[in-house]
């Protein structure tokens, strides 16, 4: 199968212009002029195509989506093999669970049974599993460093965790994520994994870990690569979902809706990317808490950055959405020198202003919609009593908005839950009451030893304290 080529979303701003495979992308994560590898051009399904998808399992329509996006880097068989072990451990047999709601014929997506209860669990488990497989073959050693609002850390860890071939540094803001959050990465004692807390905001970590990246020297010593949503196979392994969601509800027949809880913008571009591959998704609804930056941009056209304002629903407590760079690259006619012009300025000023064409454009696609932690804890009281679904605090700022936003009653509406409720028993609580019971193999957490860093908000002492480590083996 001939590979697909990735760009960055900068390319022609630093030369060399790149055009890598994907294995070169996987293990680069983020691009060497700053910028965030795409496809050259999309694959494509037709309604043909798509129509023969339906009645697939989860596994192997993901084995299908994901072919085009590795090409020759995995032959069919280990491809194969490597997506049926990721998901072999996913406690729901679909992997993921599509289920209607009785409200505004609503349907939600669960995508929380995993290891860690987390919708990251669904690429992170491939994606760790890839980058085992790369590095054995090539006999090298690579170090991930990531940041974390909350999930992305402990999906990480539990898919690399005492892998000979990998070390995995994973920053969280110390106190902005929940104890469970916390625990299920900090109580992970393998000796490849060092968690670090962050005196700082989500964008600190994610800014130190790119800070990281682009020091090209300090990258190269390290190997570095990363297992966030900077790196493209994430958003490749979650692009699967969106159409075993649709083709459940009648695609290529029928369009769909979906509406995605949104904090770094990964999950939600993967849905645009589903539709860019043919997918009938009519709308794409972003659901932000009160650090809104994206849904004020849909309103205005201006993404200007505040304060990060901490929330029931800590994933998505970002100002800098790093994947949305993705997004307004197509928006941008894949002009890659004008778009890291616009970074720099935005990263400059504080406030990037797009075109009145460039807003209409982005609007033909996305609508958006807010909710503040009252009404998070509304939310999570309404749809325990009206559908019986207990749900976490951002798939209800989900829920929320896609009632808000419901359209066209006749086109589908799901909205994407992310996350297990009993790993934000406050906020469940406040909101109901009780507070819901931990999942059986995270029963004893609260109990389990924990091993973490404290740093400030310095490159500096992160830098020291990876150069310090010594190569697990």
């Amino acid at each position: 199968m001939t590979s697909l080529r990735y760009i960055s979303t900068r390319q022609g701003s630093r030369p060399p212009v790149e055009r890598l495979t994907f294995e070169e992308v996987m293990l680069a994560g983020l691009a060497r002029d700053g910028g965030l590898y795409v496809p050259e051009s999309w694959p494509t399904l037709s309604r043909t195509d798509i129509a023969a998808l339906r009645g697939l399992s989860y596994v192997e329509l993901a084995t299908r989506i994901i072919a085009p996006f590795v090409g020759d880097t995995f032959d069919a068989v280990t491809l194969a093999r490597l997506v049926r072990e990721a998901y072999a451990g996913f406690d729901d047999t679909d992997v993921v669970k599509l289920k209607p709601l009785p409200v505004d014929d609503l349907y939600v997506l669960e995508l929380f049974h995993g290891p860690t209860f987390a919708f990251k669990d669904v690429a992170l488990q491939l994606l760790g599993r890839m980058l085992d497989t790369l590095l054995k073959r090539s006999g090298r050693h690579a170090r991930i460093v990531g940041a974390t609002s909350g999930d992305t850390g402990s999906a990480a860890i539990e898919a690399v965790r005492d892998r000979a071939a990998i070390d995995i540094f994973m920053l969280h803001p110390r106190g902005r994520v929940s104890e469970v959050q916390r625990r299920q990465m900090t109580t992970v004692l393998a000796p490849n994994v060092h968690n670090i807390a962050i005196e700082g905001t989500f964008d600190d970590c994610q800014d130190l870990a790119k800070a990281c990246f682009n020091d090209l020297p300090f990258r190269d010593r390290h190997c570095l690569t990363a297992v966030n949503s900077i790196n493209f196979a994430r958003v490749m392994a979650q692009i699967v979902y969106y159409f075993d969601a649709a083709l459940k509800l009648g695609a290529p027949d029928r369009p769909v809706s979906f509406c995605v809880p949104t904090g770094n913008f990964g999950n939600i571009y993967a849905g645009y990317a589903a539709r860019a591959m043919g997918l009938p998704i009519e709308r794409l609804l972003i659901a932000s808490n009160s650090n809104d930056i994206l849904t004020r941009f849909i309103d205005s056209g201006e993404q200007r950055l505040s304060g990060v304002t901490p929330t029931f629903s800590p994933s998505m407590d970002i100002q800098v959405s790093s994947n949305f760079e993705r997004f307004l690259f197509d928006l941008f006619d894949r002009d890659g020198r004008a778009l890291a012009a616009a970074m720099e300025d935005f990263r400059a000023t504080g406030a990037m202003k797009v075109t009145a064409a460039q807003l209409a454009r982005t609007r033909q696609t996305f609508d958006a919609g807010r909710l503040d932690d009252a009404g998070t804890l509304r939310a999570i009281a309404e749809a325990e009593r009206e559908t019986g679904e207990l749900l976490d605090p951002h798939t209800a700022v989900a829920y929320a908005v896609a009632r808000q936003k419901r359209g066209d009653r006749k086109v589908p509406m799901v909205v994407l839950s992310t996350a297990h409720p009993a790993k934000f028993p406050d906020a469940v609580r406040q909101a109901t009451g009780e507070a819901p019971p931990l999942p059986a193999r995270l029963a004893d957490l609260a109990t389990r030893p924990e091993r973490y860093e404290v740093l400030p908000n310095d490159i500096s002492a992160l830098k020291r304290l990876i150069d310090g480590v010594s190569v697990f083996a």
